[in-house]
């Protein structure tokens, strides 16, 4: 498919202007001021009253943070090495109050990830606090990132784009708002043109779309956007979907790109949630690299912009198109602590780009100033609303689950943990879950890794007895007992694999130590393991049984685990040939139903796994290691989804030796 190609300089009618030459561009790339001009003639683009001035602004991947960033993330370095303090949704909307003052085309929107909250105050409400906020703030649209994704389509599309509640409302979804009215849905659109369902390979949201902007005389010009959600998404373990695909983000956005040439739109932005690394300066950029990079330089050049996101980092730059032409080429930070700016010059004729003339700046979002009064409200309220229900009570215990292992590696919360994993694998469909294409046959065993070889346990902490609430499980002591933002996904697994992941265990480090990374079992599963025998020797198929029958390695089991182990991100490769997943609901989430239906939790005997030989030679069962939870440089801990995938034993392989953290 031919690409038609942008008008140069001379046809736009600004021939007057020198353009940057493709070797400037790159020079351009590597070296970009504060803030970023196509060339020196942007720098007086402010008086440039022939031309029709367009304001984008943008954010990308706040995940719900609404009253601030978190940690060592609420300082930004930036503008020749100065610090900002940074955060927060009503420090956010007095900043954008102040870049729109006077500009008759400004475009609000984000490149993906706002929300699938990690904050509790947005994620213990479905998200819904952070659709109010950037209602409030006047969001024109949204790119689909993958944690938009992390329930489903359905859920992404008719309840935070429609409202409509999810299973029960006022316990699950649709709470009431900060006005006192119940969540409507959101105010804009979501976008992403290479999303697809695998059975018809159409894309699950409009892939790009078209904005209107006031130009001389009362008439209108058209400004494109494409949008891009990032390649694999649905295959990072919190997002996984086994029923959507990403297609190729280059063929895609050319695609569009020449969809919207063919229809007289000759103003085109590309926002997606896919990124790169350009150094530690907010406001420029240094030695570039990553997927978005990639494709910046080969995409399109009737693309006359470019924002990023997905990566959590910060930099603003020009680079060449195809054609060494100059474009901004941008990365917003996250959790709300950067707003970019970009303004256009269009030709009032053509509705063309007058590439010389662009500006791009990243402007920190400050805690130094006013808060917006209705935004402050907003967070206000969605904190008080979430440490009341933190409080709430969802069912009793009578006595404590802990992480205290025996000599088996066995404990009362890996138990738990595992029989809840059974209990969600079981479970009838969800009425949101429309992105599973294989049937729903209910689990008949799981399997959880309390202390994995590599990444995060989905095991956050223990569940102590609380005496002077007479047992109450509330429903934050809950939430936060078990669960890294993941579902549990049931598959079809064979008896050998089974009988291969329990080997899978024990390792040698290099030293020749030996490591034991255990599993806890669902309470219908029993085996022994032998501590003098060898690794990969330890664990019989007559000394393991499901439901009192021994184990068959050539049958097929229906196995219930978190989609982190079913992919591999912690380091059990005996079941990556899983068949026929189905997706579940979200760990933290499914965990607070499971002891809402259970209503009473009561340790079970730890007699799941048993160790033949341990007392001849101590020390042979091996040593475990609890997973390292990595910390912030203020020491404080990272989000726990963002730990899980930095941690993860499936990197994302760049040539900067980087992975993005979401």
């Amino acid at each position: 498919m031919s690409v038609p190609q942008s008008r140069s300089p001379r046809e736009t009618g600004v021939g007057r202007r020198e353009f940057l030459t493709a070797a400037g561009a790159w020079a351009a790339m590597f070296a970009t001021g504060v803030p970023a001009h196509a060339d020196a003639a942007a720098r007086d683009a402010a008086s440039a009253d022939e031309y029709v001035d367009v304001q984008l602004l943008s954010i990308t991947d706040l995940h719900g943070y609404l009253q601030s960033a978190p940690g060592s993330n609420a300082v930004i370095r930036g503008n020749g090495g100065l610090s900002y303090t940074v955060g927060g949704i009503a420090y956010m909307a007095a900043h954008l109050a102040r870049l729109r003052a006077g500009r008759a085309n400004s475009l609000f929107f984000t490149q993906g990830d706002a929300f699938a909250g990690w904050e509790f105050d947005a994620a213990a409400f479905a998200d819904e606090p952070t659709i109010e906020a950037l209602n409030r703030m006047g969001l024109d649209f949204a790119t689909a990132g993958n944690h938009e994704f992390d329930k489903s389509p359905a859920m992404l599309q008719r309840h935070m784009e429609q409202g409509v509640p999810f299973p029960v409302a006022g316990r699950d979804t649709a709470f009431t708002d900060s006005s006192g009215s119940p969540f409507h849905g959101a105010d804009f659109r979501y976008y992403s043109a290479n999303l697809v369902r695998t059975t018809d390979r159409r894309p699950v949201l409009p892939p790009y779309h078209i904005e209107w902007v006031a130009a001389p005389g009362g008439r209108r010009l058209p400004v494109g956007f494409i949008h891009l959600t990032a390649l694999g998404a649905e295959l990072f373990p919190g997002s996984y979907q086994p029923g959507l695909a990403t297609l190729d983000e280059l063929e895609t956005a050319d695609a569009c790109a020449a969809e919207l040439r063919a229809q007289g739109v000759n103003a085109i932005v590309l926002s997606m949630h896919d990124g790169a690394v350009a150094g530690a300066d907010f406001n420029s950029g240094t030695d570039p690299s990553g997927p978005a990079l990639d494709l910046a330089l080969r995409v399109s050049p009737a693309i006359d912009a470019i924002l990023t996101g997905h990566w959590h980092t910060r930099f603003n730059m020009m680079v060449p198109d195809p054609e060494g032409r100059p474009r901004p080429f941008v990365e917003a930070g996250c959790y709300g602590q950067v707003i970019n700016e970009i303004s256009l010059r269009l030709d009032p004729v053509t509705g063309a780009v007058v590439r010389e003339l662009t500006v791009s700046t990243n402007h920190p979002n400050t805690r130094d100033v006013a808060p917006d009064p209705a935004l402050k409200e907003v967070a206000d309220y969605w904190a008080g609303q979430a440490a009341a229900r933190d409080r709430t009570r969802v069912g009793r215990q009578t006595a404590s689950f802990t992480r205290t292992r025996n000599a088996a590696g066995e404990s009362t919360m890996g138990d738990l943990a595992a029989d809840w994993a059974l209990w969600a694998g079981s479970r009838a469909t969800d009425p949101e879950n429309d992105a599973n294409v294989h049937t729903n046959v209910p689990a008949q065993l799981a399997v959880v890794a309390t202390a994995p070889r590599v990444g995060q346990a989905v095991v956050a902490g223990d569940l102590p007895l609380d005496t002077a609430a007479a047992g109450a499980v509330t429903f934050g002591r809950a939430w936060r007992a078990v669960g890294f933002g993941d579902p549990i996904v049931s598959a079809w697994v064979t008896g050998q694999q089974l009988h291969d992941v329990l080997e899978q265990q024990w390792t040698r480090d290099p030293d020749g130590s030996l490591r034991f990374a255990p599993l806890a079992v669902s309470h219908n599963v029993r085996y022994s393991f032998d501590a003098l025998g060898p690794v990969g020797y330890r664990v019989s198929v007559a000394d393991v049984t499901v439901d009192g029958v021994p184990l068959d390695p050539a049958r097929s089991y229906r196995l219930a685990t978190l989609s982190y182990t079913f992919l591999g991100h912690d380091g059990y490769p005996a079941l990556a040939d899983f068949r026929e997943p189905y997706r579940h609901q979200r760990d933290f989430e499914s965990f607070v139903a499971f002891v809402r239906e259970r209503q009473t939790l009561t340790p079970l005997p730890v007699n799941r796994v048993s160790v033949r030989n341990d007392g001849l030679v101590p020390g042979r069962t091996g040593t475990i290691v609890e997973p390292a939870t990595p910390l912030h440089p203020d020491g404080t801990p990272l989000p726990r989804p963002e730990a899980a995938i930095v941690t993860s034993g499936r990197p994302i392989s760049r040539r900067d030796g980087l992975r993005p953290p979401c």
